[in-house]
Parts: C-alpha cells; structure tokens; sequence
C-alpha cells in the first residue's frame, strides 16, 4: 500500500505511480482515439448518410444509469477493502492479547524456553496468513517464516512437517501446547477456556478473510458493466458531434478514461490482500505484530 499525505492534494494531481490507471490504460486510450477522430470524420463528411443525426438524448440517460452501476461498483469493492483492514486490526488486537495473557501466566524462568517457541509461533501466524491469502505454495511459506528474522520458525515448532493450510497448523500448534500446559497443572481449565476464546479468533479471522478472498464480485454483474461501458463509449461520439464538432473524440477518450479507472481501481481493491499499490498493508501490519509478540513475551 502506497502512504501519502491526503492534504497535499495539488501536489498528488501530478503524482504517478505503478497502480496509476493512465499508464495501464495508454494504449487502449490511443486505439479508442484513433476510432473515436475516424468514427467523429465520418459523421462531418457524411453525416446525410447516418441514420441518426444525434444520440446525445439516449446518452445522457444511459449516462446517469452508467454512474449509478459504478458507484455500486466501487462502494462493493471498498467495502471489501475495508472489512479486510478491519480484520486485520483485529488480528493486531488478538495477538496482543493472546501474548501477554501468556506473559502473565507463564513468568518463570522455567517456561523461558516455552515463552522463546510461543513467540515464533504467534508472530509466525499473522506472516503465514498474508502468503496464504497470495496463494502462496505452503512449503514455500514454510521456508519464508524460517528466514523472518530474528523470530523464524525452527525445526520442531509444528507438530506437522508439511501442512497444506500453514495459518491452521499453527493455530493447531498454539492450543495443542496450551492443552499440555493444563495436563500438566501449569495452567487451570479456567486459563485454558480464555486462551481459546483467544486463539478461537485467530481461526475467526483467517476465515473472514478467506471469505473476502474466495468470493469475487459475481460474474454476470462484472461482465455486464464492461459491456455497458464499452457499448456507451463506442457509440458516444455520435452523442457529442452535433454540439462539439471535433472535439467529440477527445471528450470521448477522456470519458473512457473515467469509466475505465473506476473498473480497474475496483478490480484492485476487492481482492485487497496481495501485492498492488492500493492493497492493505499487509507486510508492514505482520511486522508490528512481531516486535509487539516479541516484546511481550520477552
């Protein structure tokens, strides 16, 4: 995710960055003009010949519908950005909790080994969630949390070697040592019950956001909008040639290249957990997490 200053606003009306949609658009914005000054001639040299003189009518009503479809567009896609911000600032919240509940209970210098594991492990968590919301291979993953410095997995800190859903065989590893703490009478079945409910939303969370991810906008409504927009734009010249002349086919361009923006920024912020400029800042949220878990549970 790209930081910036929202009050520097002249300065951002000049700013260009890799998620920029005029450098994705360009060579589509230069075809569409070349058809929009032919379609624009056309209409001047032989405008007898066309069966309508102006559809500047149709296009102003079909521009209003046009506006309302995206606006739907691009509050679903926030809506998805944001519930995947929120879920993240929960699991911020949740690791707090979860390491200094264990801070707390397990204070003696002979759990310093245990404290040492329990930090690996729950910093390991919010890491191996953002590669597997990338889709990410699991082994690959593995290999990341053992190089995260300095609180890498080590050999023996999962009970399974190779597992497919990395997030899962961690929360897994979480309780499976708690419950041995109570077995072994270091922890009451009381503590037990209020790490699991804090463990429980570890789960909870990877869930919501596996939701997020695996749920697109429907197919139907997706393809629908692209069609409009490109039946709208095609045929807009023939709207604006009566009141614009020539300059028809550069207000042409430009209203392609406001339509499309607005699909291509919700195509990139409802899927809001990989790597493209306006997704959520999900390296920089795991690392937080780390040096807090590592903190607590120092």
């Amino acid at each position: 995710m790209k930081l910036y200053n929202p009050r520097a606003w002249f300065a951002l009306i000049f700013e260009f960055h890799r998620s920029d949609t005029f450098r994705k658009m360009i060579w589509v914005l230069v075809v569409f003009a070349l058809y929009a000054f032919g379609l624009t001639w056309a209409e001047i040299q032989f405008r007898d010949h066309f069966p309508f003189h102006s559809t500047i009518a149709v296009h102003s009503l079909l521009g209003f519908i046009m506006g309302l479809l995206l606006v739907f567009r691009t509050n679903t896609a926030y809506d998805r950005w944001w519930e995947g911000r929120k879920q993240w600032g929960a699991l911020v919240n949740s690791t707090r909790h979860f390491a200094y509940q264990l801070a707390a209970l397990l204070p003696g210098p002979e759990y310093a080994e245990d404290r040492a594991a329990l930090t690996r492990l729950i910093a390991a968590y919010p890491s191996a969630l953002r590669h597997h919301l990338r889709r990410q291979a699991p082994a690959e993953t593995l290999r990341n949390l053992a190089a995260d410095a300095p609180h890498g997995l080590q050999p023996g800190d999962l009970a399974v070697d190779a597992p497919q859903h990395v997030p899962n065989a961690i929360a897994a590893e979480l309780y499976r040592r708690i419950a041995g703490w109570n077995r072994s009478g270091a922890i009451t079945g009381e503590m037990l019950i209020n790490l699991n409910k804090e463990l429980a939303r570890f789960t909870d969370i990877t869930g919501a956001c596996e939701r997020i991810l695996k749920t697109p906008i429907p197919f139907g409504y997706n393809l629908f909008i692209k069609k409009f927009i490109f039946a709208y734009t095609v045929t807009l010249p023939l709207g604006l040639v009566d009141s614009f002349g020539w300059w028809s086919a550069p207000l042409s361009v430009f209203v392609l290249y406001v339509f499309g923006s607005l699909e291509l920024l919700a195509e990139e912020i409802e899927e809001p957990f990989g790597l493209d400029a306006n997704d959520l800042p999900t390296d920089p949220l795991a690392d937080t997490m780390r040096t807090n878990v590592a903190e607590l549970l120092k």
